[in-house]
């Protein structure tokens, strides 16, 4: 190639397969944000009952702070569709689930301020919270595989 040559780019994708990405993207964003605000009424609606399990923290000021931590992220993955947004909401989704799984099935304890919030049963606001934050979580890891595979494709596109 001479400097003059221009130099070749791949066609951009057919448009019908860029707007069906972008309807399944809208969808996988709607069911990470429906999730998180199930995950954030769930806990909200229970703080009050766990107000009396305490060390420095009670446990229903950390589910008031896991409601409002989860709308947040269900808000940012609607209105700010970038990698951190989706990032942050993954992070919130797994963090809440890997918590709820561990303090079902192992006794922690008390640990610092937290209290021991150890709880073997299962019962249907903690199923809803399990099911929400594993769709979430899905949602979300799709959406970031979405961001790592178009950055990709411009540093392709680009280079």
């Amino acid at each position: 190639m001479t400097a003059n040559t221009p130099t070749p780019h791949r066609a951009p994708p057919p448009a019908a397969h860029g707007q069906a990405y972008h309807i399944v993207q809208g969808g996988a964003r709607a069911l990470s944000a429906g999730g998180l605000g199930v995950v954030a009424y769930v806990h909200a609606t229970l703080a009050d009952q766990y107000d009396r399990v305490s060390a420095g923290i009670s446990q229903g000021d950390l589910f008031r702070i896991e409601a409002a931590v989860a709308a947040l992220a269900g808000l940012l993955v609607l209105v700010w569709w970038r990698t951190v947004s989706d990032a942050f909401a993954s992070l919130v989704a797994a963090g809440g689930l890997a918590l709820l799984l561990i303090y079902t099935y192992v006794d922690v304890g008390e640990l610092g301020p937290f209290p021991d919030m150890y709880e073997p049963v299962w019962f249907d606001d903690k199923r809803l919270a399990v099911v929400a934050q594993a769709v979430t979580l899905v949602m979300s890891a799709f959406l970031l595989i979405g961001h790592t595979r178009r950055s990709r494709r411009l540093v392709t596109d680009v280079g």
